[in-house]
């Protein structure tokens, strides 16, 4: 029989799970949480009977006062009571999590091993390798396809740019050429012949500077 069997007078008990333990912390804390509201009402009524009576009623406040520190003495228990309660109840949770931890991750670790007790690591080294020397070959032969294939390559890119520039400046030629045959080719508009006939025979002084004046202004534009 354990100490606290002996204690309380019970015999042997089953031990109660961490859940069972917890919940029963619970229940006695909200009991003790009771009690100290019902301590913290008495208090103050028997403050208040104290202020009461006051001088008139020197020995009823004197008693209400004694009553108050006894009060004032069950409440500091409680309150300590219900500390160790709770500081008891935080330890069994932060243990029951840690084993819960502690059980989850050795699951977690025989998974593991069991994933990995087929796999040889020289093998998977050896693997890699292989992937590493697939991978370089599959990229040289991407380089091998995508280079020109063609007669020619070995051409002076200098040597085209040179003729490329010749093209151009044989076009700029031509076409300063054939702007000027354009030009060459393009007819003189003349003045127009006078529409008055021309003396037939002899004509006077007066007649001559007349025409002669004709003339000159036909042949200057003047004349339409």
């Amino acid at each position: 029989m354990s100490s606290l069997g002996r204690l309380f007078g019970r015999g042997k008990e089953k031990d109660p799970s961490p859940e069972e333990a917890i919940q029963k912390l619970r229940e006695t804390e909200k009991i003790l949480i009771k009690k100290q509201e019902f301590l913290e009402q008495k208090i103050q009524q028997e403050l208040q009977t104290a202020k009461k009576h006051g001088t008139k009623n020197k020995r009823a406040a004197l008693q209400a006062l004694r009553r108050k520190k006894r009060l004032e003495q069950q409440l500091a228990q409680t309150d300590g009571t219900l500390s160790t309660l709770e500081y008891q109840r935080e330890a069994i949770e932060n243990a029951t999590t840690n084993t819960e931890v502690l059980r989850t991750m050795g699951l977690a670790a025989r998974a593991m091993s069991k994933a990995h007790q087929d796999m040889d690591i020289n093998k998977v080294d050896e693997l890699m390798s292989d992937i590493t020397e697939q991978q370089d070959i599959a990229q040289q032969i991407s380089d091998a396809i995508s280079r020109p294939v063609g007669f020619g390559d070995d051409v002076d890119e200098d040597e085209l740019l040179e003729e490329l520039e010749e093209l151009e400046q044989e076009k700029l030629n031509q076409e300063l050429l054939n702007m000027e045959e354009d030009k060459e080719a393009a007819p003189v508009k003349l003045p127009n012949v006078p529409s008055t006939h021309l003396p037939t025979s002899p004509a006077s002084k007066a007649d001559e500077e007349k025409e002669m004046k004709q003339l000159v202004d036909w042949v200057s534009g003047r004349v339409p």
